[in-house]
């Protein structure tokens, strides 16, 4: 079996990396800057705006308003995960192939949390404990130590929408250096593919490296 092609960001060869991770297709990344000022001006918020490329490839009326609909809740937790210090946001976009066949949207967001030093063992088991998940899973990832938790949350949507239940799926994978922790966070509104969006984070973790994984200076 061939391995599938990544294509390699940008960052990922600036000189001050200190993590790096693979996405899966389907996601793509969101603008962290117009996440930001969007979160800081409402005129600006409107989620048809970040998915105006998307929403146009697709001729369906009804498949372009469940999207916006799906995606405004989405937008406000990665708004409120930019202003908190967030250093990378992605949208994804799937086809649910155990379902209808229908269009999914998730965001991945990863971040940094500065923690008091402790074995990385101890903190991801903080971590997790700390987090009031419904489901807890301690991982041993490639990189060391990790856990990941998954709960439901329920937001509140202007009417008349009125309220969204969000599934957040979470992996917190501790920094070799102690006193760091990166949290990998998966969030959508298909809560009944629980399972299937707790592998899809797990084969990111996976994927996680605190070491320069880009040998070839010239990989593509």
């Amino acid at each position: 079996m061939n391995q599938a092609p990544y294509v390699i960001d940008a960052s990922a060869r600036s000189r001050d990396a200190d993590i790096w991770f693979a996405l899966p297709a389907g996601f793509v990344a969101l603008p962290l800057v117009e996440l930001a000022s969007t979160a800081s001006s409402p005129k600006k918020s409107g989620p048809g705006e970040v998915l105006r490329p998307l929403l146009d490839a697709i001729p369906d009326v009804e498949t372009r308003q469940r999207l916006l609909t799906d995606f405004a809740p989405l937008q406000r937790m990665a708004q409120a995960s930019v202003a908190s210090g967030s250093i990378h946001c992605s949208l994804g976009l799937h086809s649910d192939d155990q379902g209808d066949g229908r269009l999914l949207l998730s965001v991945f967001n990863l971040a940094w949390r500065k923690t008091a030093w402790a074995p990385r063992s101890v903190t991801a088991a903080r971590a997790a404990v700390g987090s009031e998940a419904d489901q807890v899973e301690a991982l041993d990832l490639p990189c060391g130590p990790a856990s990941i938790v998954a709960k439901r949350l329920t937001l509140p949507l202007e009417a008349p929408l009125g309220q969204q239940e969000l599934l957040q799926i979470a992996a917190y994978v501790p920094c070799p250096d102690g006193v760091r922790i990166a949290i990998l966070t998966l969030a959508t509104t298909a809560v009944e593919r629980a399972e299937q969006y707790r592998t899809v984070l797990r084969d990111i973790a996976c994927t996680v490296s605190f070491d320069n994984p880009l040998t070839d200076p010239d990989e593509e």
